[in-house]
């Protein structure tokens, strides 16, 4: 071996051993943790230079929204939250307000933001039509089986608290909130849940008022 190749092989073993370093060092790095605290900063004041609009103006203080068109989010899972927003800019879930607000979010707000919801206290909901509660009642919790509606307990819970990473929590959701979603999910306004868009499809009108109702007033 002459001399220039053996300089050119020791320049190569130097950038392998760098490249490798990095490698290394990156893979150790920490993975910064959620900060709830400037998820509330966000929340509460948003960011004006970025275009992110105060979340508490439609969403309400900690999260507890007074506008029945607009869903409660305190309590949600954080992996619930993280996912909403994230599909949020994408075709899968595309919102007027929502869509420009998630898009201008870093990955680094949105888990801010979730881990600031997911430990607020939610303001109790309560059903309000007592003709259909019961009829709410059996389709949570049993079901239609003439339909093939699997019970809506089965994944978010006998109480609807949910089941966290996996499933949302849904008690004291607004009913005009809850209405609105199982109708985006039938006609495919709403297309990130190939299951509830499976049982929203074999829903009356009726059966989606009637089990909103019921999700309303869980605790």
């Amino acid at each position: 071996m002459n001399r220039l190749s053996a300089l050119l092989l020791k320049s190569l073993f130097a950038v392998a051993l760098i490249g490798s370093a990095q490698v290394h060092a990156l893979e150790g790095a920490p993975v910064a943790k959620a900060d709830p605290a400037k998820g509330e900063a966000i929340y509460s004041s948003g960011d004006a230079s970025r275009g992110i609009t105060a979340c508490v103006s439609c969403h309400g203080a900690a999260g507890n929204s007074t506008i029945v068109q607009n869903p409660k989010l305190a309590a949600q899972h954080e992996a619930y939250t993280i996912k909403q927003l994230h599909d949020f800019k994408t075709p899968q879930r595309t919102n007027a307000i929502m869509t420009p607000i998630a898009k201008a979010l870093t990955d680094d707000d949105i888990k801010n933001l979730a881990a600031y919801l997911n430990v607020q206290v939610q303001k109790p909901g309560a059903a309000r039509n007592k003709d259909t509660v019961e009829l709410g009642k059996r389709i949570y919790r049993a079901g239609i089986a003439e339909k093939n509606v699997a019970a809506c307990a089965g994944c978010h819970s006998p109480n609807g608290a949910g089941v966290p990473a996996q499933f949302a929590r849904l008690a004291g959701q607004h009913q005009d909130y809850t209405v609105a979603q199982l109708f985006n999910f039938r006609t495919g306004a709403r297309n990130n849940s190939v299951q509830m868009t499976t049982i929203a499809k074999r829903l009356s009108d009726d059966e989606i008022k009637a089990v909103s109702d019921y999700i309303a007033g869980l605790k």
